[in-house]
């Protein structure tokens, strides 16, 4: 009989690998014109509003440069303004476009209809257990420190 700590270690192991694997099946469902890198700046600069690049550098946790070579792309793409703060001229904040948003609908529509479409191949009582364990994961997400 296996010990509870390898039980959760192996079951660690296994979402760790699922989780790894779905995520790249869905960027595989991504445009072609953005990397990773720039879809999650641009999808944090949508959540939390306008962000300076410190602040996005933190949220994404990447260095400063490089979030200003990825802020620099999705200007050129037309995604994402800087504005320059009224009070202080020296700070400037990244703000989504419309035309960002758009981008970011259209991304998550490819990406949601992939999987609504995988999940139509599995039998009806494990489309259940993946609804039930969607809020299991979402809860455990919301403890993250």
């Amino acid at each position: 009989m296996s010990t509870p700590a390898a039980t959760d270690a192996d079951l660690a192991a296994r979402l760790r690998l699922a989780v790894t694997r779905l995520a790249r099946r869905l960027r595989q469902q991504a445009q072609g014109e953005v990397s990773p890198s720039q879809l999650s700046a641009l999808s944090s600069v949508e959540r939390l509003g306008p962000l300076t690049l410190g602040e996005l550098s933190a949220v994404e946790r990447v260095q400063p440069p490089t979030m200003t070579r990825i802020v620099a792309s999705l200007e050129a793409l037309g995604f994402v303004d800087r504005i320059v703060d009224t009070d202080d001229r020296r700070v400037a904040r990244v703000q989504i476009t419309s035309e960002g948003r758009r981008f970011l609908g259209r991304s998550r529509s490819r990406k949601n209809a992939y999987l609504a479409a995988r999940l139509q191949t599995l039998p009806a009582h494990d489309r259940e257990t993946l609804a039930r364990a969607a809020v299991v994961l979402e809860r455990l997400l919301e403890e993250e420190p």
